[in-house]
Parts: C-alpha cells; sequence; structure tokens
C-alpha cells in the first residue's frame, strides 16, 4: 500500500511541474506592454480560459499531493 501511494505521489509531482510551467506568466514585463497590443480579444479570452483550467488543475493537483504527502508520513 505504501508503495502504491509513493508511486501516486511522484506521478501527481511530477504531472503538477508540468501543470505549473504549462501556465503562461501573470506579469509580461515591457516587451508584453508593447507586443500586447497585436493581440485580438478572442485569443485574449481563450488564453485566459487555458489558464484558468490550468490553474484549477494546479490547485486540485497540489491538493491531492499535500493530502498524499500527509497519508505516507502517518503510515
Amino acid at each position: 500500500m505504501s508503495l502504491f501511494l509513493t508511486i501516486i505521489q511522484l506521478l501527481s509531482a511530477l504531472f503538477l511541474i508540468v501543470v505549473v510551467l504549462l501556465q503562461s506568466g501573470k506579469r509580461s514585463g515591457l516587451s508584453g506592454a508593447i507586443a500586447g497590443g497585436a493581440e485580438t480579444f478572442l485569443s485574449k479570452t481563450k488564453a485566459k480560459s487555458i489558464d484558468s483550467k490550468l490553474a484549477k488543475m494546479t490547485k486540485w493537483i497540489a491538493l491531492l499531493f499535500a493530502v498524499l504527502t500527509l497519508i505516507l508520513n502517518l503510515i
């Protein structure tokens, strides 16, 4: 049982890393301010919806990782 939970925790950690790296930065800096005018409204809303889905996934995966860590600590 402990081995199974450890494997699930490892997979959730790797998936959490991937999901965090897929998210776009909240601050684009000076280059984003200059090039930001070229984006259309539809591309902005699409990017926001993808980022919001990734943010929700990040929260759930982080919660799963934390719970698995606590369970493995108690075992």
